[in-house]
């Protein structure tokens, strides 16, 4: 399977900001939108980096309630890994869990089509074990 399997069921919508926004502005797109991860882009619509709950939390702790004014670009992740439609989705779990990330940007010909996270890599994975498991099944009673 690849990453546009992913895609065609959960869609191509991608919350972002400007790096410009605060931190209080992306918070209130991660709840709003009930999800972990923003990708932060610039006016040219150029991945700029990735800002995560997990980034506010650790800058938080460092920092205080002046963060949330603060710029998004002062806590965000600049080197952002991206992979592309065609990718296979078990080299795209190998690199979140080798290198901890639970949400890769999508981009295919220097453009943003989508966002897949880790969460969506299981489900896929469970998708497809469950499948066999059914084929499994069937072949064995049939």
């Amino acid at each position: 399977m690849r990453i546009r399997d992913i895609l065609q069921v959960k869609g191509n919508d991608v919350a972002t900001v400007s790096p410009e926004a605060t931190v209080r502005e992306l918070l209130a797109v991660l709840a709003e939108r009930n999800i972990g991860a923003v990708v932060v882009t610039g006016t040219d619509g150029v991945i700029a980096g990735i800002a995560s709950e997990r980034d506010v939390v650790r800058h938080l702790h460092d920092r205080g309630a002046a963060l949330l004014d603060q710029p998004v670009s002062s806590i965000m992740t600049a080197e952002v890994r991206t992979c592309d439609p065609g990718d296979i989705i078990d080299g795209l779990r190998k690199i979140m869990t080798e290198h901890r990330i639970r949400h890769l940007p999508v981009v295919e010909n220097g453009r943003l089509v989508g966002i897949v996270s880790i969460g969506d890599v299981v489900k896929n994975t469970i998708d497809l074990l469950e499948t066999e498991r059914e084929q499994l099944v069937g072949y064995i009673q049939s």
